[in-house]
């Protein structure tokens, strides 16, 4: 089989294999990127709620951090440059109880820690100026925060990769990484492709792709499925923008809520429940390669023993509807079971170490020749601008490009 050659190989075409593509490009060096489906941006950054998040959960110095504040504003400025509806809308996190409220001060320093500016404390009263239909007991209104649809960020960065010359192959799924001394050869099922480089922005399949290559990640990919309800037209009235439960940061997941997005629609979730098939997003999706991969990992045993009561309640709430709804009752009373439909699902790819510890932090693993990017959820979307710079200006210092 003839092979073509390139000088960059890029694996996974979600948001962040193209904003990385689309920062080397930009620098002038030529990318192909493989996709395994037939569209871009078909898993993680096309199922999601589409919030631009602010960067008020994150660890202060962490990667995390970091680039979700920076790549946050370039986000705003490259929607606004390249006419991407979007809205800078805010949002509310609320404590419904006095217990949440030590936990809310801490998102609060956090938030002024990570530069957050209009960062506002609101009384119990003070909630309804923003949200009418909110209870609680205080809450803290955070301005930068806003929503887009992040299919259309994704389809505007593999739009300027083509005109800059680079390649976006989809239907090619890699199913065999060969290393050689001067040279990588990738064969997919759209043929083999020989490069000087590679970078592995797989996605769900990140720690597949690491082995692939012959590196251990160190982690293994443990997918989560977050399931979506929406309200009906009629009620969309009870939310104006954004609003969010107090989290649990021991987990990087931020609770049900409510988001109005861009077109208008209002989402409830997501919860968060373990799948059994990577690219799961139905509640019976089921894989054995995937499932064997979770239930034959220490790392997964050690993590499910110690939250075993957490992981109950999740997979509770998403098999009854009633459940769900109470958790959403919390912060709007109003709503009931026949206010809400199925609003779709998305599934987290959660790199979780041998200890049974969640990767909290965008997680990237070098090799020579090539870089892998093990660990990159939420705010990943938000942040894709300046990770993708980050993982070119690596590449670019690493691999001698130009």
């Amino acid at each position: 089989m003839n092979s073509k050659e390139t000088k960059l190989a890029i694996i996974g075409g979600g948001i962040v294999g193209l904003a990385t593509a689309m920062a080397l490009t930009r620098r002038g060096i030529p990318v192909t990127v493989l996709e395994a489906e037939e569209e871009i941006a078909s898993h993680q950054s096309g199922h999601n709620s589409g919030v631009i998040h602010s960067g008020l959960y994150y660890k202060p110095g962490s990667l995390k951090s970091e680039n979700c504040v920076r790549g946050r504003e370039a986000l705003y400025e490259f929607c606004q440059e390249h006419g991407i509806v979007h809205e800078r809308c805010g949002k509310i996190v609320v404590a419904t109880s006095d217990e949440e409220l030590g936990a809310l001060d801490k998102l609060h320093e956090r938030g002024l820690a990570n530069g957050l500016k209009g960062l506002k404390k609101l009384k119990g009263e003070e909630l309804k100026e923003y949200e009418p239909h909110l209870k609680g007991v205080a809450g803290l209104f955070v301005s930068q925060t806003g929503v887009v649809d992040f299919r259309e960020v994704a389809k505007k960065y593999a739009s300027i990769i083509l005109e800059n010359g680079g390649e976006i192959i989809t239907s090619a799924r890699a199913y065999r990484v060969i290393r050689k001394s001067q040279e990588i050869i990738v064969e997919t099922t759209a043929g083999s492709f020989r490069t000087r480089a590679l970078i592995n922005c797989a996605g769900l399949q990140a720690d597949r792709v690491a082995k692939m290559c012959g590196v251990d990640p160190g982690v293994r990919i443990v997918p989560f499925r977050g399931e979506f309800y929406e309200l009906v037209p009629e009620k969309r009235h009870l939310v104006k923008g954004l609003i969010y439960p107090v989290p649990d940061l021991k987990f990087p997941f931020l609770g049900v809520h409510f988001t109005r997005g861009i077109d208008g629609k209002v989402k409830a979730g997501p919860n968060a429940v373990l799948a059994f098939k990577r690219e799961g997003y139905k509640k019976f999706s089921f894989s054995l390669k995937d499932s064997l991969s979770n239930f034959t990992y220490m790392g997964f045993w050690k993590f499910t023993l110690k939250y075993v009561k957490m992981g109950l309640l999740e997979f509770y709430r998403s098999l009854n509807k009633r459940a769900f709804v109470r958790s959403l009752q919390k912060m709007i009373p109003e709503i009931t079971e026949k206010d809400i439909v199925p609003g779709g699902a998305g599934v987290r790819a959660q790199a979780l170490d041998r200890k049974g510890k969640l990767i909290d932090d965008f997680k990237i693993v070098q090799a020579p020749g090539m870089i892998h990017v093990l660990n990159a959820p939420s705010p990943a979307a938000t942040a894709s601008i300046s990770i993708g710079e980050t993982i070119a200006s690596l590449a670019e210092k690493t691999f001698a490009l130009q």
